[in-house]
């Protein structure tokens, strides 16, 4: 017994010191997590559904995420950005958008099952709803639809089911051109490859809008029109339908009208009422439409400047053809005045404004020559 009393002491004198090593290093490690904790920074990978379940109880309790909230900003100038945007970093600027129509829930990414390659756009009132129906049927999925009500009334188009994926804008009055200007900027509409930019009162019957594509990208037009019916609203042999092939680029018009055969109205030339514009055609074209001009009267004659060489990158779709059926529908939007029916009035300002787009690109010209001179 008395041995194991000798032997018993040094082992319980280690053991309290073990313990007192062991406290001692623990508060040291402790202190040293105190100390170092506040600098460091954990990533965990948490499912979106949480965080944003998190994020909303922060936001709730008036509680600032640190880094959108309270994180200081680096100091950033980047003069490559679009105008305006030149104090955001690069990967935050989006200069471009589109007509995609997006839900209210789930994940953006999974909004839309198709993108559509092109954008058709018409200008219409309420009474040519049915006939607009049956033109859109002529459009495939591929095709964004847009409408611009002219009269102001958009939610009777509801009858039908396309209606309700198109894109309605309506301002009372105006015209199509002035609708281009507005909202179609070449940064919105740059998603899609192709453009059109329709009147209300074409015949689609020996039209389909796909194989019209296939053929202006064949033969690599970049602003075009489907052929017209000869017999329907014909003013310029250049936009007449020949039947004997799928495009022709130039024809031949009275004597005297053509001093270049490469130039309007016997080549490079299509009309207003139904032109479609390749995106990057479209870009050039939209900065030469004139704010008051909303006519789009003397455009045509313009277009060859927006593509080089003209002659071969504009023309007509002839196999795939449209009938004008000239319903004046937008002159009756007109006011009688000074005893002229209200689509005299508007007829009048339509020629009137191709005086006025003349002489200001005439005079644009003659500006930009002088300057050249001078330099």
């Amino acid at each position: 017994m008395g041995t194991m009393h000798r032997s018993g002491a040094p082992r319980r004198t280690s053991d309290n010191a073990k313990v007192i090593i062991t406290t001692i290093l623990g508060i040291v490690f402790g202190t040293l997590i105190g100390i170092t904790l506040p600098s460091l920074s954990f990533k965990i990978d948490l499912p979106s559904r949480l965080i944003s379940s998190l994020d909303g109880k922060l936001l709730s309790n008036d509680k600032s995420p640190e880094d959108f909230g309270s994180r200081n900003f680096p100091e950033i100038y980047v003069p490559t950005n679009p105008r305006g945007a030149e104090l955001l970093p690069p990967g935050i600027v989006v200069a471009k958008t589109d007509f995609y129509l997006r839900r209210l829930w789930g994940e953006p990414n999974e909004d839309l099952k198709k993108k559509p390659k092109y954008l058709v756009t018409f200008t219409v009132g309420l009474d040519q709803r049915n006939h607009i129906n049956s033109v859109v049927k002529k459009f495939s999925a591929d095709f964004q639809i847009l409408l611009f009500h002219y009269d102001g009334r958009t939610t009777e188009w509801d009858q039908f089911e396309w209606s309700k994926n198109a894109i309605h804008i309506s301002t009372r009055k105006q015209t199509k051109w002035w609708y281009a200007k507005r909202f179609l900027h070449p940064d919105v509409v740059s998603a899609y490859e192709y453009i059109f930019i329709w009147d209300e009162d074409l015949g689609v019957e020996h039209f389909n809008a796909d194989k019209y594509i296939e053929l202006v990208k064949k033969h690599g037009l970049e602003i075009s029109q489907p052929g017209l019916e000869p017999n329907n609203g014909l003013t310029w042999e250049m936009t007449k339908r020949r039947g004997d092939r799928e495009v022709h680029k130039d024809t031949k018009e009275k004597a005297g009208w053509c001093k270049d055969p490469h130039l309007p109205p016997c080549a490079a030339f299509v009309e207003i009422m139904a032109p479609v514009f390749s995106r990057e055609a479209w870009r050039c074209v939209w900065h030469m439409i004139q704010n008051d001009l909303v006519h789009g009267w003397g455009l045509d004659f313009a277009l060859r400047r927006c593509v080089e060489p003209a002659h071969e990158k504009i023309g007509v779709v002839d196999s795939q053809w449209i009938i004008h059926k000239v319903i004046p529908s937008l002159g009756s939007q007109g006011k009688s005045e000074n005893g002229k029916a209200p689509w005299q009035g508007v007829r009048d300002r339509c020629k009137m404004e191709w005086t006025m787009f003349q002489n200001r690109l005439a005079d644009a010209d003659k500006e930009y020559l002088a300057t050249m001179v001078k330099g």
